[in-house]
């Protein structure tokens, strides 16, 4: 276990679990905790034995229940725009993070927890999770991509909606909205969070990136060059020595072993 302030590092196997450690606050996100996850998840990225996150907060309530408004009450637009809020972090966790994470969502996601849960390659969510982003409330809107995350997964009707009304979507909406992959029982999210990590690490871990990739990229470009980008990407995959074993495990009806390379 490593030590923060903020959050709880722990290696479970070829898996790192992490958890947002504010339960008083909600876990909410202020500077440090966006500074701890930032270091979490670049030395997540850079650990060769391990393949596979999970997010997760602590306590009952929430996963994150947004960004921490009393540090930001008194910061004024200049300072916002100077120190460009929320940009820093969010590159060293989505664009630095190559390998994939998963978001398990134990209780209520709004406004930052919400977009934070977004960055997320999977979300899990528990059948008590609560998705939103009430920014309006604040008279401010979504700034870690709550507008434009939360469109693309759900579509302009639904997204319109929750930005400009500020409710909240429960779990069985949100799968079906396609927010998340699959909603559990809240007793079992941990649980079946770390075995979908688990199955995820058991993998090849060069085509683990490289079909995060494949995935991403349908959403930041066209149809053409998403294509193309797939087809490079198995084409470098077709020179893995991971690729020679896999065909050769899969016709000797045995379990790969993978050397990531």
């Amino acid at each position: 276990m490593s030590e923060f302030n903020n959050i709880l590092v722990e290696k479970r196997g070829a898996v790192t679990l992490v958890t947002l450690n504010r339960p008083k606050a909600l876990n909410a996100l202020n500077s440090d905790v966006l500074r701890e996850l930032g270091e979490a998840f670049a030395a997540y990225d850079a650990d060769k034995s391990q393949r596979c996150l999970v997010l997760t907060g602590s306590g009952e309530k929430a996963f994150a229940a947004g960004a921490d408004i009393k540090e930001m009450v008194e910061k004024d637009a200049v300072d916002f725009y100077l120190e460009d809020f929320f940009s820093g972090w969010q590159t060293k966790v989505v664009k630095g993070t190559r390998k994939p994470w998963i978001a398990a969502v134990n209780g209520f996601a709004l406004g930052g927890g919400c977009e934070l849960a977004m960055m997320a390659d999977i979300i899990l969510a528990s059948d008590k999770a609560k998705f939103g982003q009430p920014e309006i409330n604040l008279g401010v809107a979504p700034g870690m991509g709550g507008s434009q995350r939360l469109t693309r997964a759900v579509g302009k009707a639904k997204a319109m909606e929750m930005c400009l009304t500020g409710r909240m979507m429960d779990a069985e909406e949100a799968e079906r909205a396609g927010l998340v992959a699959r909603v559990v029982p809240h007793d079992e999210l941990l649980t079946d969070a770390m075995k979908t990590a688990e199955t995820i690490a058991s993998k090849p871990p060069m085509a683990a990136i490289a079909n995060k990739e494949m995935v991403n990229s349908a959403f930041e470009t066209t149809l053409e060059h998403g294509l193309s980008h797939e087809r490079r990407l198995f084409q470098i995959l077709t020179a893995s020595e991971d690729k020679v074993e896999g065909m050769k495990a899969f016709v000797e009806k045995r379990d790969g072993e993978w050397k990531g390379r």
